[in-house]
């Protein structure tokens, strides 16, 4: 005969797991933005056009922002990290992405509004 303990603990287990289904991880950091990105701060600053581990890094970053939360932390991270580097040429990091062949839902700018994002 089932005891009904085990039961108990059987529908407990499915609970815990169905729910554990049902949490979003932010699948976006400031330094996977940082790490992914550093190899552009050259072109920003005026250097020659993106190398091929910039745009690398931007298609990766792009690749993992897919979700509203993730491109809003990676704009907030974008905006947070230009803004402590001197010298960037905000009109070359608006047309980066293009550059390397990639669309992002909005203008890298230190004045976006990265809530809007979606």
């Amino acid at each position: 005969m089932v005891n009904t303990k085990n039961i108990i603990c059987a529908l407990i287990m499915c609970m815990i797991m169905i729910s554990a289904q049902n949490v979003v991880v932010e699948a976006v950091t400031c330094g996977q933005v940082a790490s992914n990105l550093g190899s552009c701060i050259p072109y920003l600053k005026g250097g020659p056009g993106p190398s091929g581990q910039c745009c690398g890094g931007i298609k990766t970053l792009n690749g993992l922002a897919k979700t509203t939360p993730d491109r809003q932390t990676a704009c907030n991270c974008l905006k947070s990290e230009s803004a402590s580097i001197s010298g960037i040429n905000y009109a070359l990091a608006s047309g980066l992405p293009s550059k390397c062949g990639v669309s992002v839902p909005y203008t890298i700018s230190p004045s976006v509004d990265c809530s809007k994002v979606r």
